[in-house]
């Protein structure tokens, strides 16, 4: 039987001198990649013309669902595609509970080679469901194998990061969780760019971007998860040490094992705290070309026209404006995830989340206003605030566990809270497409059609604040006794990990330096740069 000892927990405990400041990158390798989910839309419209290559060759309008899934005679409608879009965070939440103990006990790097096969394979898998033409190899493929790649990427470097930076929790669960907002921003140009070097008169070139793809996410992944180091049981940062007595309380320097932190009413104050500021933002996000463009219509273009009133090239440049609309948005998820949970270092996990949500409470509510006043600057200002704080409620959370419950279990408790994200990604996109869907037909204008919308999401985020008041500390059942404390200590102890620490602490020589650091975070940052350059192009757009 093949043993790859190499993976285990206990052979990537770091030794003297080694620099935590190379493990946010490892991190950021493997969150850039999974993040691509967010920009899977890329490939709708290519796939959607995958026989039809110039045009969609439609179905028969008497063919059953069932029948689509498996012909090769016709092309795929948008919205069976976009199934794939829902499966990823489906499983990505449920991967994340299911595995999230087993994340704990492992540890990041066997996590992050798992996530790397899953995600790259996922998308070989869906390689050969573009040149079969079967969809169900592309919902299998990336939606259900790659979901579970986006779940156990996503919580690898989660506890991993807490204990390298108790001194700085938020800011570093920010760096990492930053790049999975980031990731659509780099592989989205990247693909189109794939696509049209690969596109030829009989194929829209999908398929071979699929695969080179595949080829670089999991190199990219692979060498995330060899950079995971996790810190001895005794390491704490040079010149920190922990307060004798925590003046916090809500912030214990206690333990609650995962099994316990389910039961108490804290964890799901928290769950509803994640899902119902999820569930505001995700459906915004969702529809945000399509909002501003019919929201203010030949306004873009300095027409005083509606939507419909917009002949095919009108039409074609506002699109233009809502694609750079767009590519602002995911610069504030970004930057927002990072200033964000640095903030929360500060001001606190709890009170950063009444900030979320007092705030955003009030600028859904004047949306509607602002959008009939027709101020384009106030409105576009408003919600990349909303979006910053969407990408920040994901980054400050991980954070927020740890203070309630720990960092002893703190990634398998993460992952059990993330079905609060599967549960916003179907309750956020359903509430927006469906409301504005019933409006049109109802025959309301369609620059009116957000607004109820925008009032519902205003009353989402004011349970939400509901939910976070809620939240106090945990009773005292439910803390790990001193003893079942020190045997977790033991049973790591002699898995090999105090013996790898005691080999380590006998070299003299630092694990790691400047050089070390600098080019791996060269390694992120190169194309992340790559990433920024082309959405700050796109936003520019916006208000030329």
């Amino acid at each position: 039987m093949l043993k790859l000892g190499f993976l285990d927990k206990e052979h990537t405990v770091a030794r003297p001198g080694f620099n935590r400041w190379l493990v946010p990158p490892a991190a950021l390798a493997i969150h850039l990649s999974i993040g691509m989910a967010y920009g899977f839309s890329v490939f709708w419209l290519p796939l959607s013309k995958a026989i039809g290559i110039t045009a969609p060759v439609a179905c028969p309008a008497d063919m059953s669902f069932f029948a689509k899934i498996f012909t090769t005679t016709c092309d795929w409608p948008i919205s069976m595609l976009g199934w794939m879009y829902t499966l990823f965070f489906v499983f990505l939440g449920s991967s994340a509970a299911v595995f999230g103990s087993w994340v704990e006990r492992s540890g990041p790097r066997k996590a992050g080679v798992a996530a790397a096969f899953c995600w790259s394979g996922g998308l070989v898998i869906s390689t050969i469901g573009v040149l079969t033409h079967q969809i169900w190899l592309l919902w299998l493929g990336s939606g259900v194998i790659g979901g579970i790649g986006l779940g156990l990427g996503y919580i690898s470097p989660v506890s991993t990061l807490i204990k390298w930076f108790p001194d700085r929790r938020g800011m570093a669960t920010g760096m990492a969780i930053m790049g999975f907002g980031g990731g659509a921003m780099i592989g989205a140009p990247l693909a189109d760019r794939l696509m049209r070097f690969f596109a030829t008169p009989t194929d829209v070139g999908v398929w071979a971007t699929f695969l080179t793809l595949a080829v670089i996410y999991f190199i990219f992944m692979m060498g995330g998860a060899f950079g995971y180091r996790v810190p001895s049981a005794d390491w704490k940062p040079a010149g920190w040490n922990p307060p004798a007595t925590n003046g916090n309380r809500m912030i214990t320097s206690r333990h609650v094992h995962v099994d316990q932190a389910v039961k108490t009413p804290q964890f799901w104050f928290i769950w509803g705290v994640l899902m119902l500021n999820v569930s505001a933002g995700i459906g915004l996000i969702g529809m945000a070309s399509p909002l501003l463009q019919e929201v203010f219509g030949g306004k873009l273009i300095g027409l005083v026209a509606t939507f419909n009133e917009l002949d095919v090239a009108q039409k074609a440049q506002i699109a233009a404006i809502a694609a750079g609309f767009t590519g602002l948005l995911s610069l504030f998820n970004i930057g927002g995830r990072f200033a964000w949970a640095s903030l929360s270092d500060y001001i606190g996990r709890k009170a950063t989340y009444m900030v979320f949500f007092i705030l955003g409470l009030a600028l859904y509510a004047s949306i509607p206003t602002i959008a009939h006043a027709g101020n384009l600057f106030l409105f576009v200002a408003f919600l990349c605030i909303i979006v910053s704080m969407y990408g920040g409620g994901f980054a400050t959370i991980p954070a927020y566990l740890a203070d309630m419950f720990g960092t002893k279990m703190v990634s398998a408790i993460h992952g059990r809270l993330l079905t609060a994200w599967s549960t916003a990604g179907v309750l956020g996109p359903v509430l927006v497409n469906y409301i504005r869907e019933y409006q049109i037909n109802a025959g309301v204008p369609r620059a009116q059609a957000y607004d109820v919308t925008m009032y519902i999401l205003a009353g989402l985020l004011a349970i939400g604040l509901i939910c976070n008041l809620l939240v106090k500390p945990v009773a005292e059942k439910y803390f790990m006794k001193d003893d079942a404390v020190k045997d977790m200590k033991e049973k790591r102890e002699s898995g090999g990990a105090g013996e790898l620490r005691r080999r380590g602490a006998e070299e003299k020589k630092p694990a790691t330096g400047l050089i070390g650091v600098t080019a791996a975070w060269a390694a992120v940052g190169i194309p992340l740069a790559f990433g920024l350059w082309n959405t700050v192009q796109q936003a520019v757009v916006l208000f030329r």
